[in-house]
């Protein structure tokens, strides 16, 4: 939920825009929509509720999946209790459809804002996602540890799932890869990195899949990357929007990712179109740069999937909503992808 001229009337719109495309994704056959977890990353990220958003779509739609990728996991963002209650209750309100990806956050301004300690987040991500399946698993829960104690309780309600939701980790490199591999759990890639890089991310990451064997959940074994895109009929207009808005995403991640300051207010990331010799440069690099993007005509994305696909890579979780891109090419987008580019890959 990114917002390149924020103001209260585009944040309201942003929101049913969001919601609208997730509807026409359902109605087009798409398999999923994720909803993020940000605090206080003005412009770079607006979903500071995505229980919220997503239970508002599981609403109105029929089939896609319900993905919260990710939820902040620690316990100053939310308890593990709360995290195990909202999840349920949204399989249940879904009919069946969540899958659920947990996080802990690399950015100053949420970990500060929430008072975390940067050195204890993993050692407290790593405690909820055993917590949070035996919730869901067990009639009544009980957990004695130094950070909780929490006497025996039964945790309500229980997802449909069973024994419960497809779990998940946010992944932002190889190591975080092959992590989450050892965990037996899905990950949740930043799209980035040559063709033999990225081969080499998931064959490392389904080796340690092989060998997990988790006690207190089921496995996941699916690989998803988040390649930022743009499809339309016109290569050169898709072109202009796509790379445009993949450059705001990610030198406005960086603001917030890459410096050890805590930005506040517009960010300062460029807006405009690219010049022309840095589109040119961006188009002619789709066939061999690096796999961060799907953007063009049908045609240059089905060549980009099918690098994907020969990587390993089991779904791309496509990053439409960009701050620069137009509501209206985001919809056509969507259209476009799933009639003249999903056919070749279901």
């Amino acid at each position: 939920m990114q917002i390149s001229e924020p103001g209260a009337a585009s944040e309201r719109r942003l929101f049913h825009d969001c919601a609208e495309q997730a509807v026409l994704a359902d109605a087009l056959g798409y398999q999923g929509i994720w909803a993020a977890e940000h605090h206080g990353l003005y412009e770079y990220a607006h979903s500071s509720a995505p229980e919220i958003f997503l239970a508002y779509v599981a609403a109105r739609t029929r089939s896609i999946r319900i993905g919260h990728g990710v939820t902040l996991t620690p316990g100053n963002y939310n308890h593990p209790i709360r995290i195990a209650e909202r999840i349920a209750a949204l399989d249940i309100l879904s009919e069946g459809r969540v899958d659920w990806g947990s996080g802990k956050s690399g950015s100053r301004t949420e970990q500060d804002a929430f008072s975390n300690d940067p050195a204890k987040l993993h050692d407290e991500w790593a405690e909820a996602l055993e917590m949070i399946p035996r919730m869901w698993r067990d009639d009544v829960f009980e957990w004695h540890s130094e950070r909780y104690d929490i006497p025996p309780t039964q945790i309500v309600p229980k997802p449909v799932q069973r024994p419960h939701p497809p779990m998940f980790a946010a992944c932002t490199n190889a190591r975080t890869a092959e992590l989450a591999g050892s965990l037996g759990i899905g990950a949740l890639n930043f799209a980035a990195g040559t063709d033999a890089e990225l081969a080499a991310k998931v064959a490392a990451y389904r080796a340690n899949w092989d060998a997990a064997a988790p006690s207190a959940y089921a496995k996941t074994g699916r690989y998803v990357c988040t390649p930022t895109a743009l499809v339309l009929e016109d290569d050169r207009l898709a072109c202009t929007h796509g790379f445009r808005g993949a450059r705001f995403f990610w030198d406005a991640m960086k603001e917030y990712y890459a410096y050890r300051d805590r930005p506040t207010g517009r960010l300062p990331v460029p807006r405009g179109d690219l010049t022309e010799e840095a589109l040119a440069a961006a188009m002619a690099a789709r066939s061999e740069g690096a796999l961060t993007a799907v953007v063009g005509d049908p045609v240059r994305a089905r060549e980009t999937v099918a690098r994907f696909a020969a990587a390993g890579v089991d779904e791309l979780a496509l990053v439409m909503q960009v701050g620069t891109v137009p509501h209206e090419l985001i919809m056509s987008s969507i259209r476009v992808f799933a009639e003249k580019v999903m056919p070749d890959f279901v």
